[in-house]
């Protein structure tokens, strides 16, 4: 797969969890996920353990709490969506602070709120705990069709490639005295934006023949073979297994 290829969203460790093979991982947090999303909304005390386990979780892979409430925000129009709901939603209305809302809608925006919030936590604990180049390993390994592992290698790849040529184009720009004020500069930016295009069609051509010219056709080579033993299976599947135990119990009382 290439090179290792860091993230921001990854938090250099040497903890269990950072050990763990990647698609145990994966695994993990979309059972983890899949469970979340099937407990009824009603169980709230439910939802209350499952913020724990996560604290388990982030507690054992050394994540602070601050590191992984700031990458919550990106969460934060889901937010904006959920507090609409009380006042947009029909049916049956009580009075909040003088205020009418939705019953259902409140309980939709409760449901949003705490399962989103769930599954943009483990996914953000995932991604802090496995670099880029391990997440498309372990998606390979979990059978994931290969043509869609490639493509996501290369957006990766190709992202940073993209902005990297942003920044010397800005660069360039601002050592010749241009500083976009107003909507007469567009025109400026719409070329930058032109040009960045032709330059990334053709470095991509350039990159395609170079593949090709070292015998690429179609697959790309397995570098690393990535195993899981049973410990390891275990330990990963602690999170979904307890969840499953919390998600039963809230179908149940």
């Amino acid at each position: 797969m290439g090179a290792g290829h860091a993230h921001k969203l990854y938090r250099h460790g040497h903890s269990p969890v950072h050990g763990l093979p990647p698609h145990t991982k994966l695994a993990a947090v979309f059972a983890f996920v899949v469970v979340v999303v099937s407990t009824p909304r009603e169980a709230m005390w439910a939802f209350g353990l499952y913020a724990v386990l996560l604290g388990v979780v982030a507690y054992a892979a050394r994540v602070p709490a601050g590191f992984l409430l700031r990458r919550l925000l990106i969460e934060v129009p889901f937010v904006a969506f959920a507090v609409l709901m009380p006042f947009v939603a029909e049916g049956e209305r009580i009075d909040v602070l003088g205020l009418s809302l939705s019953v259902n809608g409140l309980w939709g925006a409760w449901n949003v709120l705490a399962k989103g919030t769930l599954g943009v936590a483990a996914s953000v604990l995932l991604a802090a705990t496995t670099e880029l180049r391990e997440l498309l390993l372990g998606l390979q390994r979990l059978k994931l069709p290969p043509l869609l592992v490639q493509i996501a290698s290369f957006m990766i790849r190709y992202g940073d490639v993209i902005t990297d040529e942003m920044r010397r184009m800005r660069i360039a720009r601002e050592s010749r005295g241009f500083e976009a004020r107003g909507v007469r500069h567009w025109g400026v930016l719409a070329k930058s934006a032109g040009a960045l295009f032709i330059r990334s069609y053709e470095r991509g051509e350039r990159v395609h023949l170079a593949m090709v010219s070292r015998g690429y056709a179609g697959a790309m080579p397995v570098i690393d073979e990535v195993t899981a033993s049973r410990a390891q299976w275990s330990y990963a599947l602690a999170l979904p297994v307890s969840a499953l135990a919390v998600c039963l119990l809230g179908w149940s009382l």
